[in-house]
């Protein structure tokens, strides 16, 4: 269903394509469609809370020893990796959620709820504020800048090097 959806999305654009239309495309009824997600929008952000998860629990599995920042950068890298095969799907779901004032404000929703997840992972390893805060923003934020460029590029690196790229030129800032 996902994979029609985002067909259908870049096809007729997100407002001209039903649930019925997507249901149809996938060959299930609209029931099943719904009884799988809440609405149409779902289905761009289905793999929310697995990102979501694997960050925390990478975070949280990370050598004790590591600075906050590179923590939560592991742990942004780890979530990236859902990803990392994935790059035709992310490309066209960016593009489709680009031009939709709707799903733009829906993905910022998802961003800041991975930058909860990290913040929280960070205080549950001993990071105390405002430092939780600040490396789980520019962890999410390093994350944000590495996958515009990795859906941009026709023949991309891995996501994960994109990150640490990005992380290397926040480091570099100072």
């Amino acid at each position: 269903m996902i994979r029609a959806a985002v067909e259908l999305f870049g096809e007729r654009g997100f407002e001209q394509t039903t649930a019925g239309h997507i249901a149809e495309r996938a060959g299930v009824t609209e029931r099943t469609f719904f009884r799988h997600f809440t609405d149409k929008r779902e289905v761009l952000f289905d793999s929310t809370g697995a990102m979501d998860r694997v960050t925390r629990e990478a975070i949280e599995a990370a050598p004790a020893d590591l600075p906050p920042l590179s923590a939560a950068l592991v742990g942004v890298v780890a979530g990236g990796d859902l990803l990392a095969d994935r790059h035709e799907h992310a490309a066209r779901r960016s593009r489709i959620i680009e031009v939709n004032p709707g799903l733009r404000e829906r993905e910022l929703l998802k961003l800041a709820g991975m930058v909860t997840a990290t913040a929280d992972a960070l205080r549950a390893r001993g990071v105390a504020e405002p430092a939780a805060s600040l490396a789980a923003h520019s962890a999410v934020a390093v994350f944000q800048v590495a996958f515009a460029h990795w859906v941009s590029a026709e023949d991309p690196p891995a996501l994960a090097d994109c990150i640490e790229a990005a992380a290397a030129v926040l480091r570099a800032l100072e």
